[in-house]
């Protein structure tokens, strides 16, 4: 028989489950716009064909678009929580200038070491040579330069939720992740279809490159001196070296994975809402346990997984929900919805979601606890790490449902 005190702890435990699976559920919904993004891709995937490095890039992008803006949404949720940001652009705290002033820095560094490092898996997977890498260049660097635009959509987002009562780390990284794949993605066909079929369009794209990296060199000779600004960058920069060489993997495997479906318009049309989505359910396991570590609420150990469940099993069930939708849903837009033909794809992304969900929530718990423990800020690196490796990690999941389909 239960005692009162256990009957209202369950009771607690179950209101707060459900609470999280709605604020959850709510912010995975937005993760339905990233079919817009898919079939932006599937819709322009002649101009993507056009050249053999990019729709390897794309996933490249992707990621590198959703690890910079998970890295702002990480520290602004934390921040805000805890004081040293205020929920307003106007006479803010030095600290919320320093975070903004790095997050440009960061994306041309981000743009230019992972154009570098897609060299040598062009030249050995993709079958480009070295005369591709200027283009390679100048198209990420212009593409991530324009996607830059949509931070200041973010961090209104997030002083919006947190002035409305609702917990940012559940609620911004979701939302801002799809966002910024459809952004991203209409920014990338442009600049593709600017270089690709227009005589002036490269110009164009080296230009807005250019202005970027000017304003990147006016940042660090004005912060060149504030410790918060030079933390966030070196802390970044680690991170991103990793991220670049994850990402490039992500785009070979999608490579291979449109060798297998060559021209199936709803596996494209999916695709990226799958890797945002396991990667929201990372970002809502890892940023909330910053969050509690930084309030002392979650003890800095690996074994302390079992005092997190609330948000791992409200971030999974809401992922398992959201990943049938998205099968319909993409059958639907393309106008093939049969009943076998969901089935399939269905189970192919359960199947999917499975194997991802289930190693990106033990890589963000993880990684959460290891950089707390080493005295490092855990939001310059669980996002920024679980974000590239959820879009690598559901790109081989989804490889391997597709092989074992066949």
């Amino acid at each position: 028989m239960k005692t009162p005190s256990q009957s209202m702890t369950h009771s607690i435990n179950t209101r707060a489950f459900f609470k999280a699976l709605r604020e959850t559920m709510i912010a995975y919904s937005f993760d339905l716009g990233g079919l817009f993004a898919g079939f932006v891709f599937a819709y322009q995937l002649d101009i993507f064909q056009m050249s053999p490095w990019a729709i390897a890039i794309y996933p490249a992008i992707v990621s590198a678009k959703g690890v910079i803006g998970g890295l702002l949404s990480g520290r602004l949720s934390t921040a805000l929580h805890i004081g040293t940001i205020y929920p307003r652009f106007s006479n803010n705290t030095r600290s919320f200038y320093a975070l903004y002033a790095a997050l440009i820095v960061t994306t041309l560094a981000t743009s230019l070491v992972m154009s570098l490092v897609s060299l040598p898996f062009g030249v050995l997977f993709w079958g480009i040579t070295l005369a591709d890498l200027p283009d390679i260049l100048a198209t990420v660097v212009a593409t991530m330069a324009l996607g830059l635009f949509l931070t200041f959509v973010t961090v209104h987002v997030a002083f919006i939720t947190f002035k409305k009562g609702l917990d940012p780390d559940i609620v911004v990284y979701p939302i801002m992740s799809t966002t910024a794949d459809i952004f991203i993605t209409l920014c990338y066909a442009l600049i593709l279809n600017l270089a690709f079929l227009f005589d002036f369009g490269k110009s164009i794209v080296v230009s807005i490159g250019l202005v970027h990296s000017v304003f990147a060199l006016y940042i660090i000779s004005r912060y060149a001196r504030d410790r918060e600004f030079l933390k966030t960058i070196k802390e970044s920069l680690y991170t991103m070296m990793f991220v670049a060489f994850i990402v490039n993997v992500t785009g070979t495997i999608l490579k291979r994975i449109s060798l297998i479906v060559e021209r199936r318009k709803e596996i494209y049309t999916v695709y990226p809402a799958l890797i945002d989505m396991v990667g929201d359910v990372g970002s809502v396991v890892g940023s909330t346990a910053t969050t509690k570590l930084a309030l002392g609420l979650l003890k800095p150990h690996l074994s302390a997984l079992r005092n997190h469940t609330t948000s791992i099993i409200t971030a999974w069930t809401a992922s398992i929900i959201l990943f049938v939708s998205l099968a319909a849903l993409s059958l639907l837009m393309n106008g093939i919805f049969v009943l076998h033909s969901f089935l399939d794809l269905t189970s192919t992304l359960l199947v999917t979601n499975l194997i991802a969900v289930g190693s990106i929530v033990l890589v963000s718990f993880g990684v959460s606890i290891l950089t707390f423990q080493k005295g490092l800020d855990p939001d310059n690196f669980v996002i920024p790490i679980e974000s590239s490796l959820a879009d690598g990690m559901t790109s081989i999941a989804l490889l391997l449902a597709l092989t074992l389909a066949e």
